[in-house]
């Protein structure tokens, strides 16, 4: 039960939060606008402070919202968080020539299209490099599940292992090695699109 409930957290986070990182990589790379020096600058001084320092506004965030003991509030959580490092990204998609873009502009594409049918193939290894972080960081994650889930049968792995007895030792050694084997298997599938 554990293991799927990581697994759903985990799969949903890679998805939900790789496609809001990209689209805000993409947006800070391509457009200019007012705002985007200042949200830059926001975004890298909001980076350099631990994420735990907001866990009591997070947490009573998710008690407003109802989404204690949910695993669709950690998925949110998680998600919402994941365009905070988009400037990896950025610099992914800076590297892109935007002749490209105009030439397709030329053509009568629009942005939309531009993005969908030229950048997004172009950028290929780092949406595999996003969805991999955006997987691993909430399988392996203890503090926020131990935060915000508190019924035993909705408890994440790690959290699951760590409420084991002492006497149990054995059981938490097959879970621990068992856990970095999802890892391991979507890094040797998505290994050949890496650079």
């Amino acid at each position: 039960r554990w293991f799927k409930n990581t697994l759903y957290v985990a799969a949903g986070s890679c998805i939900l939060g790789t496609f809001l990182t990209i689209l805000t990589a993409y947006t800070m790379s391509r457009f200019t606008f007012r705002a985007r020096k200042p949200l830059m600058k926001a975004t890298m001084v909001l980076g350099m402070f631990p994420s735990f320092m907001g866990m009591t506004a997070v947490y009573l965030l998710m008690t407003q919202f109802g989404l204690i003991n949910r695993l669709t509030g950690l998925i949110l959580i998680y998600a919402a968080g994941a365009p905070m490092g988009y400037l990896t990204q950025k610099g992914f998609f800076d590297t892109i020539p935007k002749a490209i873009d105009e030439a397709a502009k030329i053509d009568g594409a629009t942005n939309m299209q531009v993005f969908l049918k030229i950048n997004l193939p172009l950028s290929r290894p780092i949406i595999v490099y996003t969805a991999l972080t955006s997987f691993t960081w909430p399988w392996s994650d203890f503090i926020l599940p131990k935060l915000l889930l508190k019924e035993k049968n909705l408890y994440t792995v790690a959290v699951g292992l760590m409420s084991l007895d002492e006497t149990e030792f054995a059981r938490f050694a097959a879970g621990s090695v068992f856990i970095a084997v999802p890892i391991v298997l979507l890094y040797f599938c998505l290994v050949k699109d890496m650079v």
